[in-house]
């Protein structure tokens, strides 16, 4: 009997779990529809916004900003790297928290010359508490951008680089993140955001920038700017950055969403599945009660005789 007693007592628990995880599989699913659709009509803007830049660039012949060459009186004798990387407030969302932070500790020892002397930016609950863990410092951790980053505060964000970097206190910016690419795929990569480099003169570029410059180059164009293409290209490459971080932003969104979702189905079925042997197990120990029950009543009905 008491076997049977737990037996039943493991199969609610499990049901009960798995109705909490098939809820937050819908929630996550919900989320990931809506978080998909805003990557999906950022991505336009973002990737027209730096073909243009590729376009101007290659028209504008040398080009010198800030942006581009750095500070005009240099950097800081204190001046370091600023990594930037963004995890997630909540756990629950399968490797997505644990291959960014494995990424970032890779970069950290092979590009900056190990963690110690590294200036991290984090954004997220989980990567700020994964770097106290293991005694990284952290010089500032963002908690305003949640799961719906808005433009506004990205934009404040990469501004607030850009200063840091064009005053010298920073030799650069880059961002570790988790890419979208589909429902099925996410990877984890490490984007350069500062200094942005002349895209015409990039060698093997691919995606828009690629595609640009190819353009660029076969056609040859001649073009006249009004403003003149300086003035343009200091307007451009600041609205480039922003584009940029903001569109990292929503990948990592839209990446968690998605791994949150993948992650609570595959404990749904786990569930399901754990609840089908526990009631096999339930029957089968049912039955072995009954059969022994049996034994006793005709056993004593003999001995009584």
């Amino acid at each position: 009997m008491a076997k049977t007693r737990e037996i039943k007592k493991r199969i609610k628990a499990v049901g009960n779990i798995g109705r909490i995880t098939k809820t937050m599989q819908m929630i996550a699913t919900s989320k990931f529809a809506r978080a998909q659709a805003a990557a999906t009509a950022t991505k336009p803007y973002t990737e027209g916004l730096f073909g243009l830049v590729t376009e101007l660039a290659g028209t504008a012949g040398d080009i010198n900003h800030p942006l581009i060459s750095g500070p005009g009186g240099g950097f800081t004798p204190a001046a370091r790297e600023l990594t930037l990387v963004i995890t997630s407030d909540r756990g629950l969302c399968g490797p997505y928290n644990s291959s960014t932070l494995r990424l970032l500790m890779n970069h950290l020892k092979t590009q900056v010359s190990g963690t110690r002397g590294a200036q991290v930016d984090v954004v997220g609950k989980k990567g700020a508490g994964f770097l106290r863990y293991n005694a990284v410092p952290v010089s500032e951790h963002y908690t305003q951008f949640g799961d719906k980053p808005s433009f506004e505060k990205v934009a404040a964000l990469a501004q607030g680089y850009m200063d840091r970097f064009i005053s010298g206190e920073i030799t650069g910016v880059k961002v570790v993140s988790m890419r979208f690419l589909s429902a099925g795929r996410q990877q984890p990569e490490v984007t350069p955001l500062l200094p942005l480099k002349p895209p015409a003169k990039v060698a093997g570029a691919s995606g828009v920038a690629g595609a640009a410059g190819a353009a660029q180059s076969s056609s040859a164009l001649v073009y006249e700017f009004s403003p003149a293409a300086e003035g343009l290209l200091a307007d451009l490459l600041p609205e480039t950055v922003k584009a940029t971080l903001f569109q990292i932003f929503n990948d990592a969104v839209v990446s968690e969403h998605v791994a949150r979702m993948v992650a609570m189905k595959s404990a749904t079925d786990a569930s399901k599945k754990a609840k089908k042997m526990l009631t096999r197990a339930f029957n089968r120990a049912r039955q072995a009660q009954i059969t022994t029950e049996l034994t006793e009543i005709i056993g004593g009905a003999a001995a009584l005789g």
